[in-house]
């Protein structure tokens, strides 16, 4: 449920992307009479308009699952509030500026600020942060848990390099196929990487039962 829930702007972005693209001319009219205000110049040619669109329809959702979970009593993790501020960041950049580069480079932050934690509380803090996180349903021996945050870690900082490799090198100029690999091609490459180490502690979970 919790997945789903934290694929909702994801996909929202990539369906307002699309329809933008689709449509360009309404998603110019769009942009021209609701957001000119917020764009450097206060007008934008008809081809930025869909990322533009795509780009503060992303923010918005973020906002409504944080108000989301605050108005139900339920907890927001660090993580998602940490993703709200890049989104908003680097959000607020690509709309002002109307410059899809920013927005290229949000996911990869994101990615590197994960690795970033999980290695420094690993190295510096003596805390494996993937072991708090999943030992409510992993009973792992200590070396196990090592290996998994070092996994994870390179994981997260292998993810964000292929983003900026695919945004600026294979689709360097074409952001819908970019918005095409942001939902389907990373979101893939996450449950290959989790079925993978799923398998490989299979055998480690089956010993602690």
């Amino acid at each position: 449920m919790k997945f789903l829930l934290d694929l909702i702007p994801v996909i929202l972005f990539f369906t307002i992307f699309k329809w933008g693209e689709g449509h360009q001319n309404a998603a110019h009219s769009l942009v021209d009479q609701y957001m000119s205000g917020l764009i450097a110049g206060g007008a934008v040619q008809p081809a930025q308009s869909p990322i533009l669109l795509a780009t503060i329809a992303l923010c918005v959702a973020t906002m409504l699952q944080i108000a989301y979970l605050l108005a139900r009593g339920k907890k927001v993790d660090g993580l998602l509030w940490v993703s709200a501020l890049i989104m908003a960041l680097f959000g607020g950049l690509t709309i002002y500026f109307h410059n899809d580069d920013f927005i290229k480079w949000k996911p990869t932050i994101l990615y590197w600020f994960l690795a970033l934690s999980l290695l420094v509380g690993q190295l510096f803090f003596k805390k494996n942060l993937m072991r708090k996180a999943l030992e409510a349903q992993l009973k792992l021996p200590e070396e196990i848990w090592t290996k998994v945050s070092y996994a994870w870690t390179a994981f997260f900082f292998s993810l964000g390099f292929l983003n900026l490799f695919v945004a600026f090198v294979v689709f360097k100029s074409d952001t819908g196929a970019w918005v095409s690999f942001k939902l389907f091609g990373i979101t893939a490459i996450f449950f290959i990487f989790v079925i993978g180490q799923t398998l490989f502690l299979s055998k480690y979970i089956k010993d602690e039962s």
